[in-house]
């Protein structure tokens, strides 16, 4: 179970992207208060959690009503989760996780940012939904599993949380070398993660 905590914390955090996140967060809202932010942040973390437990526990049904199977999941979620680790590792400025110019721009003229951009796609983005799905998938109805993916992720959103209600002296200690470094890191383990994962749902599937 330790091994399956660990994998999931790493990749829901690979996908999540707490940092990013907040260093994010401080350059859209320099000019309110603390309590402002900090009510934004609560926010913008309570809906991405709602959201990712959504995926993570009634994915697996939607997909069996769709006829998807678990090798089939596992093989598709290996390879977003592998196109995502190579944008993390090579730093691409256009990238699968992050924001689109014109959602950037989007974000910029909003009062209210908490749903959009920050919950949904920042936070609960394509990655991190597929990554739910993923590891429940591969939890194969195992009550105790499921509970300690869903306290991997609970483990994450409660630290995104932690790190944009401090997203403002983050963004003074943490710079771009240092965020870009961590990026890195967390895209190297989500790789071998995702691969992994592409391994197994192709043995799975009996094609080999």
């Amino acid at each position: 179970m330790f091994e399956l905590a660990l994998t999931s914390f790493a990749t829901f955090f690979a996908t999540i992207g707490p940092v990013e996140a907040a260093v994010l967060f401080a350059t859209l809202t320099p000019e309110l208060s603390a309590r402002g932010r900090a009510a934004i942040a609560l926010r913008a973390t309570a809906i991405a959690t709602f959201i990712l437990l959504v995926f993570t526990l009634l994915g697996q049904p939607l997909l069996d009503r769709l006829g998807v199977t678990i090798p089939a999941l596992q093989t598709a979620g290996g390879v977003i989760l592998f196109l995502i680790a190579l944008d993390m590792i090579f730093a691409r400025p256009s990238s699968a996780f992050k924001l689109t110019q014109p959602e950037d721009a989007e974000a910029h003229m909003k009062d209210d940012i908490a749903v959009f951009p920050l919950a949904t796609p920042l936070l609960a983005g394509p990655g991190a939904m597929s990554a739910g799905i993923l590891l429940a998938a591969n939890a194969d109805g195992n009550t105790a599993a499921l509970a300690v993916i869903v306290a991997a992720l609970l483990a994450v959103m409660a630290l995104t949380l932690a790190l944009l209600l401090a997203a403002q002296q983050l963004s003074d200690v943490v710079g771009i070398t240092a965020q870009r470094v961590l990026m890195r890191v967390f895209g190297i383990l989500l790789a071998g993660i995702a691969v992994q994962a592409l391994f197994d749902g192709i043995r799975a599937s009996g094609l080999v």
